[in-house]
């Protein structure tokens, strides 16, 4: 099957969307799928508001549509509702091509902590979106919960998976700092509620990996705690290693692919009973929810680091590509889509 999977984060973005993506195009090939993406690269862009340091593709449709129809897919998803998503779902609609969605990022309660527009107004944007789509996966039960009280149609399960291979209790960095140590990774930004973390009383020591707009003003608010960057591949692997227990602050993520990721390399998971770590931790003995985080912190620390290496052992990227797949086969016959038409060297559009 040949799968186009338009989306507007990616590379050289460091989040969990782009590592879900590439992980899912690597599994997917092994599963016999040829993914290719349409992504940002080669439009101009502009700096998101209130965001300065990520920037958003402009793209214009008439390269969408050359971009779709060189591909010639069998299945289009949309990844993102960013826009490159709306053109792609606009072209899919014109063209009377069924497509996949997946809802991956709270961007109504993003927004609403960024500026004065209401989650609501964002949910009935996201909602006509999705709506269009064949499937609109997503990880978790929860979250398929949620969303169908808010009037989101026909949803679909693709959970997450973990690259054990990559993330590994094996030679941990070397940090040397008081112990324990409480670390947490991802996006320095105010929606990811890293402030519930860096204002616990904790022994030890508090690491954050990771960039984003609010780290020069953490830093300042919080000169105790270590702000290391961006991480990447092995390099963060070894991090996640070297802590003690991996701390989730974060209401908003719909998942949090870094708790399986933390796991993978040994390391409990302490954070708030929300979604996201209520689908991924649940009641297995390898993290601690509460709504006090610091007790989740405590408890965290008691928990085997075996087990949580064992627990993400069983959560395959290849079971998540085998069910993305299956949500894509699974599509009615009147609405599978046909293969796009070519285009030729000359630019004459062939089929």
């Amino acid at each position: 099957m040949r799968i186009l999977i338009a989306t507007d984060a990616w590379h050289p973005q460091v989040n969990g969307v782009v590592r879900t993506l590439t992980s899912l195009a690597r599994s997917a090939a092994a599963l016999g799928a040829d993914v290719e993406f349409l992504t940002p690269e080669g439009f101009p862009s502009f700096a998101l508001p209130t965001y300065p340091g990520l920037r958003v593709a402009w793209p214009n449709r008439r390269e969408i549509a050359r971009r779709i129809e060189a591909a010639a897919p069998e299945a289009i998803h949309v990844a993102t509702e960013g826009p490159i998503g709306w053109a792609v779902r606009f072209y899919c609609l014109r063209h009377k091509l069924a497509f996949t969605t997946s809802y991956t990022t709270r961007f109504p309660e993003y927004i609403a902590v960024r500026t004065i527009i209401p989650a609501g107004v964002s949910y009935a944007v996201l909602r006509h979106f999705h709506n269009a789509a064949a499937v609109t996966m997503v990880a978790t039960a929860s979250l398929r919960q949620e969303l169908s009280l808010r009037g989101f149609r026909k949803l679909g399960n693709w959970g997450r998976g973990v690259d054990t291979g990559l993330f590994t209790p094996d030679d941990p960095a070397h940090l040397d700092l008081p112990r324990p140590i409480f670390m947490t990774v991802g996006r320095v930004a105010v929606e990811k509620n890293l402030e519930a973390f860096l204002s616990l009383d904790l022994p030890g020591s508090k690491v954050v990996i990771g960039d984003g707009p609010q780290r020069a003003e953490l830093q300042r608010r919080y000169p105790k705690v270590r702000f290391l960057g961006e991480k990447k591949g092995r390099e963060l692997s070894a991090h996640f290693a070297a802590a003690d227990v991996f701390v989730f602050p974060s209401l908003t993520d719909t998942f949090g692919v870094v708790q399986l990721e933390a796991l993978a390399c040994g390391t409990p998971v302490a954070a708030f009973p929300v979604t996201g770590p209520l689908d991924v931790i649940a009641d297995h003995p390898v993290g601690a929810l509460d709504l006090d985080l610091r007790r989740a912190c405590m408890r965290a620390l008691e928990m085997s680091r075996d087990a949580c290496r064992s627990f993400a052992l069983e959560r395959s990227w290849e079971n998540s590509a085998r069910q993305f797949i299956g949500n894509l086969s699974a599509l009615q016959p009147s609405r599978a889509l046909r293969p796009a038409r070519r285009i030729a060297a000359s630019g004459a559009v062939q089929g």
